[in-house]
């Protein structure tokens, strides 16, 4: 009798020789589930203003709607390397799916701020097991000459829902209070399940093994106090700041030590060997140095037009649509590029892209034309969008198949702490700037324009090192011997 595994491989290995190639029914299916659930992460940016006095709080404390997301994903994502070896395709996407519903029910009737950030970090723990899930499933069932075409439209899910998030948050937000976000959501969501359990297959083979509770929580605790330690610097206490940044550094060191020990008797948490492929590795920097530059952005951005030039949330949500609608339509076209082309010439000229936006950016003033800022927005989305891709799929072709989950769960682990980092980094450097200016005699409005100047440049820099990451990466993992020539069994 055939195996459901071999019944979803099938299909996938005759892509890469008829025409016209079709992307795997199973990865249609997480990749939709994907956007829904990823897009998530960043529809509360767009409401903080509205956060802020509906619920009575401050701006770095409904920062933290976004970031706690993102740090908890970071927390959650190291334990689905593991997770994902040892349960099913179905178990898996029914646990992201179940705690995903859940976490948007609270989300949508949270009564307290406190409820809300607690729903917010169980919408997260279902985000975490599903991109992983995506993403190793796609390394299983798609050869690797058809992998770019297949991750351009992974990508749609991956880049493009987070850039979206503000844009669907806008428009929802002129119909209600920002609840609406959630009881929007929710069905769509709900639905999504449904189709998925009643189609979805189960992919690879599962194998039993023991969790190691210890790395568990030494990960958590150690990217939160990471990420926690950098938020305190702004209005806070810079030696306590400095003491929990340093504590959470320490725990991600005895977190590695650990797994390097645990590897020698074949049961990691996360599989630290991934690291030896040299492709993997930079590509791995590259990604996080970028969403680290586009989450300050996209944090940036909705303050700097609804607070200071006065726009709306849908107006604002209108603003922003354009370059996110550029990158999902930019995804496949990228996508295919990559497997003609290969990853070099489509990476160099995107990070080039992402660099030159933010210093347009950090040119920004009370009066700049608002194509303008459409036009910096769209540049930076298509940097990002030749960016993300090739990198994704460079990245993952460098490891052999067995280190598949494992590397995307580092990854993905990654890319979170990057985001997280990022958003704490630009309202820190924002507000501690626009703090100076105002106990200099300047006004409320132009210390907090000088402040996001300041924090945009910031960014800037950073993405003159993933211009110089770029320069690293082959065209083609397999060129480098960084892994197999191909992924399916």
């Amino acid at each position: 009798m055939p195996s459901p595994q071999l019944d979803e491989l099938e299909p996938s290995a005759k892509s890469a020789t008829d025409a016209p190639r079709r992307t795997p029914p199973v990865i249609r299916l997480l990749v939709l589930a994907t956007f829904v659930v990823i897009l998530n992460e960043t529809i509360m940016i767009n409401a903080i203003p509205a956060l802020m006095t509906a619920l009575h709080i401050t701006e770095s404390t409904a920062q933290w709607l976004s970031t706690a997301f993102m740090l908890t994903m970071a927390a959650v994502i190291p334990i689905t390397g593991w997770f994902l070896q040892r349960v099913t395709t179905r178990t898996a996407y029914t646990a992201a799916m179940g705690l995903f519903l859940f976490g948007t029910a609270l989300a949508a009737a949270a009564p307290t701020f406190e409820v809300l950030l607690g729903a917010r970090i169980i919408q997260a723990s279902g985000t975490a097991i599903m991109m992983p899930l995506l993403m190793t499933t796609l390394m299983q069932v798609v050869p690797e000459n058809d992998r770019g075409r297949v991750m351009g439209n992974v990508s749609l899910a991956i880049s493009v829902a987070p850039a979206m998030g503000p844009t669907v948050s806008g428009v929802i937000l002129q119909f209600g209070s920002w609840r609406l976000l959630f009881v929007v959501v929710f069905p769509i969501a709900a639905l999504i399940s449904w189709f998925g359990l009643k189609h979805l297959k189960n992919v690879g083979e599962t194998k039993v093994g023991s969790i190691d509770w210890f790395s568990v929580v030494t990960a958590a605790i150690g990217f939160g106090g990471l990420v926690f330690g950098l938020s305190r610097f702004e209005g806070g206490d810079a030696r306590v700041a400095g003491g929990i940044l340093a504590g959470g550094l320490l725990l991600i060191a005895v977190f590695v030590f650990r797994q390097l020990r645990l590897q020698k008797r074949g049961i990691p948490l996360l599989d630290l060997r991934t690291l030896t492929h040299r492709t993997y590795t930079v590509s791995l920097i590259l990604l996080a140095v970028a969403f680290l530059a586009m989450l300050g952005a996209m944090v940036l951005l909705p303050l700097y037009l609804q607070n200071l030039r006065g726009l709306s949330t849908l107006q604002t949500g209108l603003l922003v649509m354009p370059g996110g609608l550029a990158m999902g339509l930019l995804g496949p076209v990228v996508g295919r590029l990559f497997d003609r082309f290969g990853g070099r010439v489509l990476v160099i000229p995107g990070a080039v892209a992402i660099a030159l936006s933010l210093v347009g950016f950090s040119q920004i003033t009370m009066t700049m034309p608002y194509w303008q800022i459409l036009g910096f927005h769209a540049v930076l989305c298509v940097g990002l969008a030749l960016t993300f891709t090739p990198v994704f799929t460079l990245g993952l072709g460098a490891v052999p198949s067995p280190l598949y989950s494992h590397a995307s769960s580092i990854l993905s682990t990654l890319q979170q702490v990057a985001g997280a980092i990022g958003t704490a980094l630009v309202i820190t450097v924002m507000s501690s700037r626009a703090e100076t200016l105002r106990a200099e005699g300047a006004t409320a409005s132009v210390a907090l324009l000088e402040g996001m100047r300041l924090s945009f440049m910031v960014g800037a820099g950073l993405a003159v090192a993933v211009i110089i990451t770029a320069l690293l990466l082959p065209s083609r993992a397999a060129e480098h011997g960084d892994g197999p020539r191909a992924a399916h069994h």
